[in-house]
């Protein structure tokens, strides 16, 4: 992967140790760039500014907790897998926001870290995904566009 293809993921957990764990992880195991945060809004300022390929939230975070501030997320930046991190008390709350702000997995604590290698790994393909598909419409569109203005002044050297 090359340093303009790095991906970055952001973490969000009020508990410092389980960011700091996280991100030793990421840092150590991967090549992906960490943002990493105990505020939730802290969070989102920097995601209002910056481009990250996947977030990871903790659910019970005393600021905002982790459906709200995925919920923000999706607002800003949509395309964004968000990944929930849950205890398995919260397990029934995450399925819940599969469906309800467009979650793209989540993820029992303690959490394997296999498990969330691979998680991550198919998000951020996912999100590369989408990026291509929205360039390749985008570029339809603009051929399409040329096309009918070449039709149009066709129609007008023969009318």
């Amino acid at each position: 992967m090359s340093t303009e293809e790095r991906a970055t993921v952001m973490v969000v957990d009020d508990e410092e140790m389980v960011v700091s764990s996280l991100r030793f992880f990421l840092e150590l195991e991967t090549e992906y760039r960490v943002a990493a945060f105990t505020s939730p809004a802290a969070a989102l300022r920097y995601l209002e500014e910056h481009d990250v390929d996947v977030v990871v939230s903790d659910y019970l975070m005393p600021e905002m907790d982790g459906l709200r501030f995925l919920a923000r997320v999706r607002e800003i930046r949509q395309e964004v897998p968000r990944i929930l991190l849950t205890g398995y008390a919260d397990k029934e709350n995450a399925i819940k926001a599969i469906n309800e702000i467009g979650l793209y997995q989540y993820l029992e604590k303690p959490w394997n870290n296999e498990d969330l290698r691979i998680i991550l790994r198919n998000g951020i393909e996912k999100r590369r995904l989408l990026r291509r598909l929205q360039e390749k419409v985008s570029e339809i569109n603009r051929t399409y566009g040329e096309l009918q203005g070449i039709q149009n002044e066709l129609l007008k050297a023969f009318a």
